[in-house]
């Protein structure tokens, strides 16, 4: 059921666009398990007062974040290369003592820890899927299995004591209580700390038509003009900001003490630029719902095209993101033959909802269809250079972001 009331400032709230039902989008799972589908109503609504736009309704966390989960950030050769130098402007510009502490929350696998670990700095991951925590810890990751709030911060300030640096990389937007959240971050930051955390970034998701980020984990899809709603009022204030190429576009987000460090003319600027691009009009939201819309009708369109051609269609990537894809457009076994991914954990399973089966990379490699359908578009530089032999075999991409269209070469 969609909350009836803004989760930041309680002001009245309605949902602007629904995708149904949805199952859990990392919850890939096998045939006993396909009668018992967890799912709930995805819808997204605009706050017209702090401009925040977020889920009406999301599953708990547990059934997200958990000792099965899917996702290791470590498997892409770009995101460790993106921690590293997220890790260097950290340790080169903000951290100014020998004994500095640097927290990271929903650490993962420990890709961004590591790069701090290996330079002997005191850190600590803070990750709530225990499998993906135990990676960290054999990588060498000071990582403890946990949820951070108010209350758990106290217990970091008991044994650690305060934090030079807060850090979050696509995990702010995952969590709902972010009020909580922020008292903890300000509780344990020193008085010149940082808060330094990255998200997809909405403005992106407007312009691209990059629907497919909406799902289960991303309760929040901020703008610059939210993130300062929401953590000016814990004494927080957005003194920068860096746009990123991560994830098909995010923000970079960087906060310290209110009145502590003077505000980057980058925080003026993007702010006007949200105001031009309309990310605080309810009408923006509408256009956007049309735009996803046509994208569904689109994609759906060409993909039974193909089938009626017999052309054999391969998804590529069986990402979070590709759930949403999948199941809103109706995507099913019959247009896509299955989904190839290198993530062990998701191979011999069938993605939630669609129940396309997930087969290894070399299923792929070994009989090239003639469409892939690429579900890890924000990925694509990087896929279609590993996948040169695809094209060369005739094979063709199918992309849905920024728009539909069949890549030739």
């Amino acid at each position: 059921m969609s909350i009836e009331k803004c989760r930041n400032c309680e002001s009245p709230i309605k949902p602007f666009i629904s995708f149904g039902q949805m199952p859990i989008a990392n919850a890939f799972l096998s045939p006993k398990d396909f009668n018992k589908e967890f799912k709930y109503k995805l819808e997204v609504q605009f706050c017209e007062r702090c401009k925040l736009v977020q889920l009406g309704d999301q599953p708990d966390r547990e059934q997200m974040f958990h000792e099965n989960y899917a996702f290791f950030s470590s498997t892409s050769k770009y995101m460790m290369n993106h921690f590293r130098e997220f890790s260097d402007l950290v340790k080169d510009k903000y951290l100014k003592s020998s004994n500095s502490f640097v927290v990271e929350m929903g650490s993962n696998d420990g890709i961004m820890l590591r790069n701090f670990s290996d330079s002997g700095i005191k850190h600590l991951g803070i990750e709530p899927s225990s499998n993906v925590a135990e990676v960290a810890r054999k990588n060498g990751v000071n990582t403890v299995c946990s949820f951070f709030d108010e209350s758990f911060a106290k217990n970091i300030l008991k044994e650690y004591g305060h934090a030079d640096a807060f850090l979050a990389a696509n995990v702010m937007c995952h969590i709902p209580y972010l009020h909580s959240v922020a008292r903890g971050i300000k509780m344990l930051l020193k008085p010149n700390g940082v808060l330094i955390f990255e998200d997809p970034y909405l403005g992106d998701i407007i312009e691209k038509t990059s629907y497919d980020q909406i799902y289960d984990e991303h309760v929040f899809y901020f703008s610059v003009h939210s993130v300062s709603s929401l953590f000016e009022c814990h004494g927080l204030e957005v003194i920068d900001i860096q746009p990123q190429k991560t994830h098909g576009g995010s923000m970079r987000y960087i906060l310290t003490h209110k009145n502590s460090i003077a505000k980057s003319q980058n925080v003026i600027d993007q702010l006007k630029k949200e105001v031009d691009l309309g990310l605080n009009t309810s009408e923006t939201y509408q256009k956007f719902r049309k735009n996803v819309e046509n994208s569904r009708d689109t994609l759906k369109s060409v993909l039974e095209k193909l089938r009626s051609e017999k052309k054999r269609v391969v998804g590529y990537a069986a990402t979070s993101k590709s759930t949403t894809v999948t199941n809103y457009c109706g995507i099913t076994p019959e247009l896509v033959e299955f989904i190839s991914d290198t993530t062990p954990l998701k191979q011999g399973k069938f993605s939630p909802g669609a129940h396309i089966p997930v087969l290894s990379h070399d299923s792929f490699k070994s009989n090239y269809p003639d469409y892939a359908l690429l579900f890890g578009w924000n990925h694509a530089k990087e896929i279609m250079e590993k996948e040169k032999d695809f094209i060369q075999s005739g094979g063709k991409w199918i992309v849905y972001v920024p728009r539909v269209e069949i890549l030739e070469s």
